[in-house]
């Protein structure tokens, strides 16, 4: 049995001439319908969580979200899930989910670039693929997934990469894990090592993203400091900051709040290698923690489940170790 969870997303969207765009409005059982041989696959139950644009998801929402697919993949009789959401935020949703739910049972977001009443909708193949995923044995143990487009990512590393083309997703450096050819599901590499579970109560909330540039100063850090449980600094390069936002960055420091520093580069992995004022190894002696590979999106996701979770300063900076 595989549930799918529908929540909205361009893949439930029509042409509303009021709204003057599309907008959601097509239901699962809708969709189902319009999926080509997808009762054929595997037993289907539906659940109709939201009828929403993936723009519109809270924090809260998403941890509604995880802790409805928590229930699902507990239960015997579900084998796999999977969930339909826009594109705006399926990266999001599917690394919350990736990081605060262990299961071997397969979890599979899907959704679509364009609407139903697009040229090449692509909405019914990658529900169907999806199911196909879910639904394969091989697929067992490989997390959160994201499918789209015929090809297969772990939640842990996608990103969307297109504003409009169906190829809008992928794993920068990295490559799909499998492929759909056929209807065969095609596991290409697999995942390195166990990963841990971050289960907090909820997560911590607010921590915000702020990006360096040019010339950037601190005023937004410092404006965001007085409510801001961790902010996460998408900085220049392998890890650096204009001089400005590193005297912000300090104070945050000074008040016990924690910074994460990632890169606005789509690849490779900040470091303290830079010894200028404002360069990586000045943020790392001044107690900033380095997110690695992390996307400035998924080290803010970290760090809400980890001060969600009661983590300390230590503990932070092994939960970003990797």
């Amino acid at each position: 049995m595989i549930a799918i969870v529908f929540t909205g997303g361009t893949i439930s969207m029509r042409i509303d001439p009021a709204a003057g765009g599309a907008v959601p409005s097509l239901t699962g059982a809708k969709l189902i319908g319009l999926a080509p041989h997808i009762e054929s696959i595997a037993a289907l139950e539906v659940h109709e969580w939201a009828t929403m644009p993936g723009a519109h998801l809270t924090v809260d929402q998403m941890w509604s979200l995880r802790g409805y697919i928590a229930d699902l993949v507990a239960r015997p009789d579900i084998d796999g899930v999977v969930v339909t959401q826009g594109t705006d935020t399926i990266e999001e949703t599917s690394y919350l989910t990736h990081r605060s739910l262990i299961t071997p049972k397969p979890i599979v977001f899907t959704g679509a670039m364009r609407t139903s009443e697009d040229l090449g909708w692509d909405g019914p193949s990658n529900l169907t693929d999806a199911v196909r995923v879910a639904a394969s044995p091989d697929a067992v143990g490989s997390g959160v997934l994201v499918v789209f487009n015929s090809r297969i990512y772990t939640a842990g590393d996608v990103t969307k990469v297109h504003t409009y083309m169906l190829d809008a997703f992928d794993s920068p450096g990295l490559g799909p894990l499998g492929v759909l050819d056929d209807g065969r599901v095609l596991f290409r590499r697999q995942l390195p090592g166990e990963r841990e579970a971050l289960t907090p109560k909820n997560p911590a909330t607010p921590v915000d993203i702020v990006y360096a540039y040019a010339g950037a100063d601190g005023r937004l850090l410092d404006a965001l400091r007085p409510e801001g449980r961790g902010v996460v600094v998408a900085a220049l390069g392998r890890g650096n900051t204009p001089l400005a936002m590193y005297e912000a960055i300090k104070r945050w420091i000074a008040d016990d709040k924690p910074v994460v520093i990632t890169s606005r580069a789509a690849r490779g992995r900040v470091g303290p290698t830079y010894g200028f004022p404002g360069g990586g190894r000045s943020l790392y002696a001044a107690g900033a923690i380095f997110a690695g590979a992390r996307r400035p999106a998924q080290a803010r996701l970290d760090l809400m489940l980890a001060l969600g979770a009661g983590l300390g300063a230590d503990e932070l900076i092994a939960a970003f170790a990797h």
